[in-house]
């Protein structure tokens, strides 16, 4: 009889300790769901406003550098990333913009309106609330800045063009919307004046009447790595054709980049600013 008892009691002590426990949880679950309520309830903080640029006297924006393909922005930083793709947008000032190291940071030059007579086209690479940080056309190889478009001053499109060079297959590939249209060899520099590698861009579209081995000239947004100037210029890299078609496939420019005919009249014809990654 004795152990009937204990056994009685502790089966009514096991139940009223699960029911504590499960009254406990339940009470647990009700003060979470109020307090989970109560910060829903709350209302959203506002976003935080955009960085605004900072200003500067007509004497210290005298003092900058212009960012173009004959300077150098010795401040600028380099490119986070020198071989995404990207996903085409373009920026064009339709004033002189004062170039930023970062939003609300020093000022490290300014944007021309223009770029060897053509209208300045550069590849955003990112974006922030009234800021969009650009490739720049200027020495070092890479250079980028950040430009303020809170002022409505700046006009913006789209390319769904890209150029990819490989230096090791020495063939140029023309892609629109990411898909090929179109593919040829090339020949690119040699070992004592390479290509350089990296992402850049389409900068300008010349058609020199003094020069017999291209019907068009096409400057990237990049410079010869050995060469500080060349011809007469700041050693620009370019895309450019060439009479004699045995070069093609070979090493044996000063660094640009010597197209057959078709490419180079497929490559004339997209925007100013898409990108153009070199590779190895």
């Amino acid at each position: 009889m004795s152990v009937r008892r204990r056994s009685a009691r502790a089966t009514v002590v096991l139940i009223a300790a699960v029911t504590a426990a499960l009254a406990g949880l339940a009470l647990l679950v009700v003060l979470t769901n109020r307090k989970v309520d109560r910060e829903l309830a709350k209302p959203a903080a506002p976003p935080a406003p955009p960085v605004a640029p900072v200003k500067l006297t007509a004497k210290q924006r005298a003092a900058l550098p212009h960012s173009t393909t004959w300077t150098k922005i010795p401040k600028a930083q380099p490119d986070p990333q020198p071989f995404a793709a990207g996903d085409g947008l373009l920026v064009h000032p339709e004033k002189s913009k004062i170039v930023y190291a970062e939003p609300g940071g020093p000022p490290i030059g300014v944007l021309p309106t223009t770029q060897l007579d053509d209208p300045t086209w550069l590849p955003v690479i990112e974006s922030r609330p009234k800021w969009v940080r650009v490739l720049l056309p200027s020495r070092p190889n890479g250079s980028t800045g950040w430009i303020h478009t809170g002022d409505g001053k700046t006009k913006q499109t789209r390319s769904p063009y890209q150029v990819h060079v490989n230096l090791t297959s020495r063939r140029l590939t023309l892609l629109k919307d990411g898909q090929e249209t179109g593919s040829w060899p090339v020949a690119i520099g040699t070992k004592e004046t390479p290509t350089p590698v990296g992402r850049t861009f389409l900068l300008a579209s010349l058609s020199p009447s003094d020069v017999d081995y291209s019907p068009v000239i096409l400057p990237l947004g990049m410079h010869s790595e050995k060469l500080e100037t060349y011809d007469g210029g700041p050693g620009t890299i370019g895309i450019h054709g060439w009479p004699d078609k045995g070069v093609f496939g070979k090493a044996v420019s000063h660094g640009c980049v010597r197209l057959p005919k078709a490419g180079l009249d497929a490559i004339a014809k997209i925007p100013l600013g898409s990108l153009i990654i070199i590779t190895k």
